[in-house]
């Protein structure tokens, strides 16, 4: 069961908070008169939540949230306030509290946040459980909801070990997609591997997957091991598997089923034991109607499936990918980092991106850093092919609800404002026409957006 804690100074005020979850929420309740006795309950039981008033005698709510960070007790925090004064929560979330509420406000609204803050420990808890596999952030950039998603599966298929298909169009990105795969699967410390089976001539395919033995060909003058065995235990990309001929998926289903191969020239069979992670750019059941792919290999290879979106369902990611080709561009070039001015970002979200997605992103931000010698990147230097590309209406509306086109409109309008205001706050709030930079904080918190850290010169 739940554990909250509710800390304030007016007894009344608490036990009728207490009696209020206990009996709506199906929550254990514990009040606290004062911070210290907080802490006390704290580090004593396993609270999973606190409800903490900011204005009391002695120890004030101010100094219960920085005592908690000082211990390091993760316990996620709702503060509350009965006089209406706002700024002093907001400045609580500074110090780590999750939200604030009004004393005022329905028990459900209380209820409400109470299981949006759990939620975001048991995610965060799950982020740390990644990174801890990781050992550093996964590579995939952006915070919109397209990309929230395809984090979440990935992190809840990485850890089984069957096939999986990764779909999406060129320069999407599927090959980090196949590695946070391998880094957040069973075995992140084995080999990953990537075979790109549209860059192979055909002759070649059958040595490159299985290995050869000496004199298995003209050239062959030792035995060789394939991609399979140099991904034991570890993962095998196979990249564009649609472009594979038709007589070597028949080779590949057979190695999949039977887990063993034989290598070119030889006779012995060899046990291999890889995870298969293959990507296309086709659509497999269209290739598989006419032909050109094996159904037997498809639903083989179709265990589980991970779309990657293309740049247009995510424009509003543009300004952080678009920061960190900057970032890596310049330090390649020995140069000090550059800035894109607003109206420069605000043109490279209104494209569409559908030649080749985010890598034609980061070979238009290396034309605008080599266009300029300034250290503002402005419209002027973003190529007149991107300039005269906006977004065509409803082009990237399908299969995508209402409330996904929503979030992700309303996130590029905030990014866009933030951007154009220097990323401060109460002004942004102002030319939105939003009540106070509170609301600002808020949508800000429920879309993911963070102030991008500065580069390194």
């Amino acid at each position: 069961m739940t554990l909250v804690l509710v800390v304030d100074d007016a007894a009344p005020l608490a036990e009728q908070y207490a009696y209020d979850l206990r009996r709506m929420g199906g929550y254990e309740v514990l009040t606290a008169p004062d911070g210290a006795k907080a802490l006390e309950l704290v580090a004593s039981a396993p609270v999973d939540c606190m409800i903490l008033d900011l204005e009391m005698p002695g120890m004030d709510g101010f100094e219960v949230l920085r005592a908690l960070e000082r211990k390091g007790i993760p316990v996620p925090v709702i503060v509350y306030t009965g006089t209406g004064n706002y700024d002093r929560c907001v400045r609580a979330m500074r110090l780590g509290a999750y939200g604030f509420i009004d004393k005022a406000e329905p028990m459900e609204r209380v209820a409400h946040e109470i299981e949006s803050a759990l939620e975001r420990r048991r995610l965060r808890g799950e982020l740390s459980s990644l990174r801890r596999q990781l050992g550093r952030e996964t590579s995939l950039v952006g915070g919109s909801a397209a990309m929230t998603r395809l984090r979440e599966t990935i992190a809840r298929v990485a850890p089984i070990p069957s096939p999986v298909l990764v779909i999406g169009e060129s320069g999407t990105g599927k090959e980090l997609v196949a590695r946070d795969l391998h880094r957040f699967g069973p075995n992140p410390s084995g080999a990953f591997v990537a075979l790109n089976c549209a860059a192979l001539p055909e002759t070649l395919v059958e040595s490159e997957l299985f290995g050869h033995e000496r004199g298995a060909f003209t050239g062959a003058v030792g035995t060789r091991k394939g991609a399979f065995e140099a991904a034991e235990k570890g993962t095998l990309l196979l990249d564009e598997i649609g472009e594979l001929p038709l007589a070597m998926q028949a080779k590949l289903l057979r190695v999949l089923e039977e887990r063993q191969l034989t290598r070119l020239g030889g006779t012995r069979p060899v046990s291999v034991d890889a995870r298969i992670v293959a990507a296309t750019n086709r659509e497999l059941e269209q290739e598989v109607a006419a032909g050109r792919f094996r159904q037997d290999l498809f639903f083989r290879l179709n265990v589980h499936l991970v779309r990657v979106p293309p740049l247009r369902e995510r424009l509003s990611d543009v300004p952080a990918l678009a920061d960190q080709f900057l970032t890596g561009i310049c330090t390649r070039f020995g140069i000090r980092k550059k800035k894109i001015a607003p109206d420069a970002l605000d043109l490279l979200m209104a494209c569409e991106w559908r030649r080749n997605n985010v890598r034609e992103l980061r070979n238009i931000v290396e034309r605008m850093i080599i266009a300029t010698d300034q250290e503002v990147i402005t419209a002027a230097e973003v190529p007149p092919e991107i300039r005269g590309a906006g977004a065509i209406p409803g082009a990237s509306s399908a299969n995508r609800s209402f409330q996904d086109l929503k979030a992700e409109a309303e996130r590029r309008i905030v990014l866009s404002a933030l951007e154009r205001n220097d990323w401060h706050i109460t002004r942004t709030a102002d030319e939105l026409g939003l009540s106070d930079h509170a609301s600002l904080l808020k949508i800000m918190r429920r879309h993911g957006i963070r102030r991008p850290q500065p580069g390194v010169s």
